[in-house]
């Protein structure tokens, strides 16, 4: 058994100062832990999947060797299979996985690790993601954490610990407050428009290209036909078109605006992207900061797998968001949504946290939207170098 601060200050000293994750009973002092060191930075995550994808958008934006630690039970990998196996996979965005051993074999659990247990190690074997047990004495926490670090600094992809049970040494927590928010009231211009009177996609792409410098902004762009249309409209370095990982641009980009104060980063998001993934809301209100813009496109459909309807039209995500702390929060069918949520702050404003903003668009793409032809990898590289990042 090790002491949590014997693997915390080894991680450290390699640059891990940034935490996302779950908790589990077994990450209990590794958790406790890093919320009392305030040179360190814990995001508590709303599952297991978007805690992933915060953590790939701190290996985005870091600068100065920062590197990323991503906590969660091993039930906890079903939820986090899309955005490791389509995000930092596809992207190459490493972190470090502490993964806990539930249900390990000859080891008395719960019924609902009955089937985990055995296939944790596989899971991750699968997944291309190599693991070693979290290492149970203090002499073998360098070298597991050189062997982690090589990995990942080699291949730019995740490696994992696998955690059994009784590995640390308990830590008390003192304080267990939360991150505190203000709700705004959401605000409407709604115009009545007709389907056909509503704007295109590519009318509220244009805004968003205008009114987001590459000197000063990034923009991710949620999967499907909003990255690709963005693609088609302007390819610019400080943009990069999410592939899979579906919903994950929330995270992502809060994971980026927190590593990056100096940049204001605009995540491009869709209707079915943002109902699969709406805990991430409440994530991004009691942690977003001000640098942090929030674009819903909806067009009340899944419009890259041939137009089927999705719930939207029962869902008010200004609504959503405002309940959820966000500083300001607004839906419509106007235009001009887009230019106040990407109007420059003033100084009363930068200080109230994230921003959010719903357009209504009409249905319909392009005929022959092209792909990209820069590889994700590439992409990412490119936007890397462009803010600056290591």
């Amino acid at each position: 058994m090790i002491e949590a601060a014997q693997f915390v200050e080894a991680a450290r000293r390699r640059g891990f100062t940034w935490y996302a994750g779950v908790p589990c009973s077994f990450l209990t002092p590794f958790i406790n832990y890093v919320l009392q060191d305030p040179a360190l930075r814990y995001v508590s995550a709303a599952n297991e999947g978007d805690a992933v994808a915060l953590i790939a958008g701190v290996a985005l934006g870091a600068r100065h060797g920062e590197r990323g630690v991503t906590m969660m039970q091993n039930s906890g990998l079903g939820n986090a299979v899309s955005p490791l196996t389509s995000l930092t996979w596809t992207f190459r965005l490493p972190q470090l996985l502490i993964v806990t051993w539930r249900g390990e074999p000859g080891v008395a659990d719960e019924p609902q690790h009955a089937l985990m247990g055995p296939i944790t190690p596989s899971l991750l074997e699968t997944m291309d993601i190599p693991w070693e047990p979290f290492p149970r004495e203090a002499d073998a926490i360098e070298a597991a954490l050189e062997r982690a670090v090589a990995h990942m600094d080699k291949t730019g992809r995740p490696y994992a610990l696998v955690m059994h049970k009784g590995s640390v040494a308990p830590y008390p927590l003192a304080d267990a407050a939360s991150p505190r928010s203000t709700p705004c009231q959401p605000q409407t211009y709604w115009r009545g428009a007709t389907e056909d009177g509503l704007p295109s996609r590519r009318e509220a792409l244009e805004r968003v290209v205008a009114l987001t410098p590459p000197e000063t902004t990034v923009v991710l762009a949620s999967t499907g036909f909003c990255g690709r249309e963005l693609y088609a409209l302007d390819d610019r370095p400080n943009q990069l078109y999410m592939v899979g990982s579906m919903g994950c641009v929330m995270p992502l980009a809060l994971g980026l605006a927190l590593a990056r104060p100096d940049l204001h980063v605009v995540a491009l998001d869709g209707d079915g992207a943002a109902l699969m993934r709406m805990g991430a809301f409440a994530t991004i209100g009691a942690y977003g900061p001000a640098n942090f813009s929030h674009l819903l496109l909806d067009n009340g459909a899944h419009d890259s797998t041939g137009g089927q309807a999705t719930v939207s039209s029962n869902v008010s995500f200004a609504g959503v968001a405002a309940a959820c702390g966000y500083a300001s929060a607004t839906e419509g069918d106007d235009l001009s949504i887009v230019d106040a949520l990407l109007a420059p702050q003033s100084a009363v404003d930068a200080r109230s946290g994230p921003r959010f903003a719903r357009l209504a668009i009409r249905r319909g793409t392009p005929d022959g939207l092209p792909r990209p032809t820069i590889t994700p990898a590439e992409v990412k590289v490119r936007l890397m170098r462009h803010i600056g990042a290591a």
